[in-house]
């Protein structure tokens, strides 16, 4: 595991969760002979960090218990239900002081590859940036590294936001790598992600339909609904632009087209710069935070004629802010005509409303800021 001829980069792996969402801890919950914990520690052991530091919260004895943890030191996260911030805070405190930097990981993460670790460790040390994120075909995964010289701020952080926090304060130290890895965007979050990962396990291979690029060519002259992203309100938004005649098209990594009965077509690879405008595109980013930054910049740089975010009021403004001046009274952030929205359904229907008011240039005396996210 440790490579004690080069600068150490620490391992955190975040396993403080109370798994809300799976209804039991999800830490000890199996995929094949393993947990989930100890498939990421297994994965860790064969990679070049120079420590492992685990953060438990949640279920942390039962957790000792059944886990092997040799060469692992344990922090106990006594804040960890005020949010993922604190388990943050609690394994970066812990870090050696030989360390230069740390990877830090979630627990439900088992399809990262030790090569992908050991990847990121030589691009930092290569190039030493303050953080450095892992890229498959265009969207942002996880583990992230952060150099030393960031600690400070990561031991500030507090509530439910984790290391993302500190990526606006330092746009200019980011170091986007390329990974031929789709486990970096993979984590389990309910039981059906957990069936779908034991399958993937069972088989040793990933679901070819995951990783298609869909053709966009021969798209037609009907107007082009791009919706980047996979939750509830990108459903509906499909249902909304399918009933009113658009193309329909999915960009998200997990995306599968059999889930949105509206699209025309899913496309695993973001590359909104490849849209163009002969009939009108418009694009609705659309993924809770998963990789706003990025789809928003692409689709500001296509010739889409309407590019908006669906986020709240807080995080549309962080967006914006970081956007160049030409860029910002392009971007429609929030997304949707202010009619007190406040479902996904609500909210699909107030940005699809704002969609045709741009399309037949409507006045715009009705926006009043965008509706509510959930």
């Amino acid at each position: 595991m440790t490579n004690t001829d080069l600068p150490g980069v620490s391992a955190v792996v975040l396993a403080a969760g109370a798994s809300t969402r799976m209804g039991e801890a999800k830490q000890l919950l199996s995929i094949g002979a393993k947990t989930l914990l100890e498939t990421v520690l297994d994965n860790l052991w064969r990679s070049q960090v120079s420590e492992i530091i685990v953060v438990l919260g949640t279920s942390a004895d039962e957790i000792r218990l059944q886990v092997q943890m040799e060469n692992v030191r344990v922090v106990i996260n006594e804040r960890h239900a005020e949010g993922i911030g604190t388990s943050v805070s609690a394994g970066i405190a812990a870090v050696s002081s030989m360390s230069e930097g740390a990877l830090v990981i979630l627990a439900d993460q088992p399809f990262v590859r030790s090569e992908t670790f050991d990847l990121l460790i030589g691009k930092y040390r290569d190039r030493k940036p303050g953080i450095l994120v892992p890229m498959f075909q265009g969207f942002r995964g996880n583990p992230v590294l952060i150099d030393r010289h960031l600690f400070p701020e990561l031991l500030s952080l507090a509530g439910d936001v984790g290391c993302r926090a500190i990526f606006g304060n330092h746009p200019g130290e980011m170091l986007k790598v390329p990974v031929d890895d789709v486990g970096v965007l993979l984590d389990v979050d309910t039981k059906a992600d957990l069936e779908r990962f034991r399958q993937i396990h069972a088989t040793g291979s990933l679901d070819p339909e995951l990783l298609g690029i869909a053709d966009l060519e021969g798209r037609g002259e009907r107007p082009e609904l791009v919706i980047a992203g996979n939750d509830q309100v990108a459903k509906a938004l499909a249902l909304f632009g399918n009933a009113l005649n658009y193309t329909v098209t999915i960009v998200d990594p997990l995306a599968q087209l059999v889930d949105f009965p509206g699209a025309t077509r899913v496309l695993h690879a973001l590359d909104l710069t490849r849209f163009g405008s002969d009939a009108g595109t418009y694009v609705v980013v659309a993924s809770r935070g998963r990789f706003d930054e990025e789809a928003v910049e692409q689709a500001l740089n296509s010739e889409a004629r309407y590019v908006a975010l669906i986020a709240n009021k807080k995080r549309a403004a962080e967006i914006v802010e970081r956007l160049a001046n030409d860029k910002r009274e392009r971007l429609k952030a929030p997304a949707g005509l202010a009619i007190g929205a406040e479902s996904p359904a609500e909210i699909a229907l107030s940005v699809m409303a704002e969609i045709v008011s741009v399309r037949h240039g409507a006045p715009k005396e009705g926006r009043t800021g965008g509706p509510r996210r959930p």
